[in-house]
C-alpha cells in the first residue's frame, strides 16, 4: 500500500549538516525525512521558491521533453529503503501504457513538484525507516525524530509548503 505524502519542508539537518527533505502524510500524522545532496536540495528549493533559472536545469529539461512527448507522470513513490537508501520509481503513462522508471528520491521529488504530480512512499518504507538505526545512532536518530515531530510551521523558514 502507497501513502501519499506531500513535501512538508526542506530545511538543514542539525547534526550533519547536510539538506534534509521533510515528506509527511495528507494526513499529517507521519514525518518522513530523506537527506539529500546539496545539488539536490538546490533544485528543489528552486521550484519551491518558482525562481526561474537562465537556462533549464536538469529536472527542467526533463520535464519539457516528458510534456514534448506526450507522456505524463502518473505519480512518483519512495518503494524501498536498503542499506540506508530510499529508492524511487516515476510512474509515467503513454498512450495508455504504464512505465516505471528507478530515480533517486531526490530527483523524483523535484520532477513530482516541477509537473505537480502526486507524491506517494510506500508504506513498508515508513515501517522500516522507523526502525533502521545502529546502535551508535541510536540516540542521535532518536533526539533528530523527536526534534523534527516538534517542529511548528514558524520552525519552516522560507522553504514551508
Amino acid at each position: 500500500m502507497e501513502v501519499e505524502m506531500k513535501i512538508r519542508t526542506l530545511m538543514m539537518d542539525p547534526v550533519t549538516q547536510m539538506p534534509i527533505v521533510i515528506l509527511r502524510d495528507v494526513a499529517g500524522e507521519t514525518i518522513l525525512p530523506i537527506w539529500v545532496g546539496v545539488y539536490e536540495a538546490n533544485a528543489i528549493a528552486l521550484e519551491i521558491e518558482k525562481v526561474s533559472t537562465p537556462r533549464p536545469m536538469t529536472h527542467d529539461l526533463i520535464k519539457t521533453i516528458v510534456t514534448g512527448l506526450d507522456v505524463t507522470v502518473q505519480k512518483v513513490v519512495v518503494n524501498e529503503l536498503r542499506d540506508d537508501t530510499f529508492y524511487a520509481l516515476i510512474w509515467m503513462d503513454k498512450n495508455g501504457e504504464s512505465v516505471s522508471v528507478d530515480a533517486r528520491p531526490s530527483d523524483a521529488l523535484a520532477l513530482a513538484l516541477r509537473l505537480d504530480c502526486p507524491i506517494f512512499v510506500d508504506d513498508q518504507v515508513l515501517k522500516t525507516s522507523k526502525m533502521v538505526t545502529t546502535a551508535s545512532d541510536k540516540n542521535n536518530n532518536e533526539e533528530l525524530r523527536r526534534w523534527l515531530e516538534q517542529l511548528n510551521d514558524e520552525d519552516f523558514g522560507r522553504y514551508k509548503m
